[in-house]
């Protein structure tokens, strides 16, 4: 009885489902991060906060008061968006 397995025999290996992430959370304290990595992401950014929203001198990377992350992400999940 041989101890092998397939995958080191084939010389293929499991693939993974790699996850793309539509945006990245940065916490930096006082404020918060989202920075869209994609363009589903940068286009929910567009629909729901805007370039006009406040002060975002960054955008399409947005400035959030920690209060408001909760609800953008359970938003940004509803859109079948990934957010980390």
């Amino acid at each position: 009885m041989s101890s092998h397995d397939s995958f080191s025999v084939s010389g293929s290996s499991p693939t993974k489902k790699k996850i793309k992430w539509d945006f990245r959370v940065e916490y930096h304290g006082a404020i918060i991060l989202l920075c869209p990595l994609t363009s589903p992401g940068c286009a929910w950014v567009q629909r729901h906060i805007g370039a006009d929203n406040g002060y975002q001198p960054y955008y399409p990377t947005v400035i959030l008061e920690p209060r408001y992350i909760d609800d953008v992400l359970v938003d940004i999940r509803k859109k079948g968006l990934v957010a980390r």
